[in-house]
């Protein structure tokens, strides 16, 4: 059985051209990047070749790049360390965002390090900017705001600027996760009101266990590794070339095809609510995941009005015949709890209906969905 891959948000499906930039980097560029000798200092230009692409692509500094293993450590480097480093004793931030995100905060709060206020979340998966607005405004002390600019589970779009223009107006950094968007969306950073960004090469085609984070010049954040002075001193340990140069691979033809893939995704997610509501016609999309312009083209989120036993087994029955997808981030998957962000956004009537996230990638065609729609139907009626 061929498998339909609908579940992007968690992973994507590495580019070919990435598997063998990395191949080729680690037969022929294998130095330790540290080291002085000729192999050593071939393995760094690798390194700072990527930094500066990834830099420039992104309208920031090479040295406001730090490569990470991913998102999670970029998130819990960030937050913790602007604790430990800047004096941050407040920070805002969501009941939505993700794990990697809120269990640090819920660690910090809990040791007496902080105090965590959550920001009022609107029907459509956003926060409330006048809520935002009070809480920074009630918070004389040193003050982080962190909110995602893409939820990973049902695709609303923040508005980085607006939400940044507020921080900047009451003295506030600013950190956004923005795993869900970079190399999906043609995002200027330096030119935005932000301070902290994160970013994880496997979310745009790229090999898993690489990032970034962007640090805003003269923020003053330091490391939350200790041992060598690899990344101009803000992360430890020997830095995995052959990542770094998938990652700055997978980036590069990211925004190639970006224009042009971006069409194709909007055209898909439509074609997909539609096909959804023609065969099971009370289906629902939760947040604002139906509103083009506030939800990413690449999730849908969508709610069935199925039999309670057999939305037991919906994800189940889908994988038997050869849906991937996701009831929510795949961190959570496993979950008895279900989806947190699901939980804020819908009443506990809404949230016994079965939720399932589709997430596409340029690779996914109609045919697909029209066979999942069809799967779908088949099991609901039967």
């Amino acid at each position: 059985m061929d498998l339909i891959y609908l579940d992007n948000a968690a992973t994507t499906p590495i580019f070919p051209e990435v598997v063998d930039a990395m191949h080729e980097t680690m037969n022929l560029h294998f130095g330790n990047p540290s080291s002085i000798h000729a192999a050593g200092r071939a393995a760094k230009a690798k390194v700072e070749s990527a930094r500066k692409y990834i830099a420039k692509i992104l309208g920031v500094l090479p040295q406001e790049i730090i490569f990470t293993s991913g998102g999670t450590e970029g998130d819990n480097t960030v937050l913790q360390c602007a604790v430990q480093h800047l004096g941050i004793t407040h920070i805002i931030s969501s009941p939505i965002e993700h794990h990697a995100v809120l269990h640090p905060l819920e660690y910090l709060a809990a040791q007496g390090m902080i105090t965590l206020h959550m920001v009022k979340i609107l029907p459509n998966g956003l926060p409330d900017l006048n809520d935002l607005e009070r809480l920074l405004s009630e918070i004389p002390d040193q003050k982080l705001v962190s909110l995602m600019h893409i939820n990973n589970e049902v695709g609303s779009i923040l508005d980085i600027e607006a939400v940044g223009s507020l921080c900047r107006k009451h003295n506030a950094l600013f950190h956004s996760d923005t795993v869900q968007s970079i190399g999906h969306f043609p995002l200027r950073l330096g030119e935005l009101p932000i301070d902290f960004a994160v970013a994880s090469a496997h979310k745009f085609h790229g090999p898993k266990g690489i990032g970034f984070i962007y640090i805003r010049k003269q923020t003053g954040l330091g490391a939350l590794f200790l041992g060598g002075s690899q990344e101009r001193g803000m992360r430890a340990g020997t830095e995995s070339v052959h990542n770094i140069v998938g990652m700055e691979m997978a980036l590069r033809l990211s925004y190639e095809t970006m224009e042009a893939d971006t069409a194709t995704l909007k055209a898909l997610k439509t074609y997909c609510m539609h096909k959804l509501q023609e065969v099971l016609p009370e289906t629902v999309f939760n947040g604002a995941c139906a509103d083009m312009t506030h939800s990413t083209h690449t999730i849908v989120n969508a709610r069935f009005a199925i039999d309670e036993k057999k939305a037991q087994l919906l994800a189940f029955h889908l994988d038997l015949q050869g849906i991937c997808c996701s009831k929510g981030s795949a961190c959570q998957s496993g979950s008895e709890s279900g989806s947190h962000v699901l939980h804020t956004l819908l009443t506990p009537l809404e949230n016994k209906s079965p939720s399932l996230r589709f997430s596409f990638s340029a690779h996914n065609t109609k045919g697909e969905i029209d066979r999942l729609a069809d799967i779908l139907a088949a099991y609901a009626n039967s």
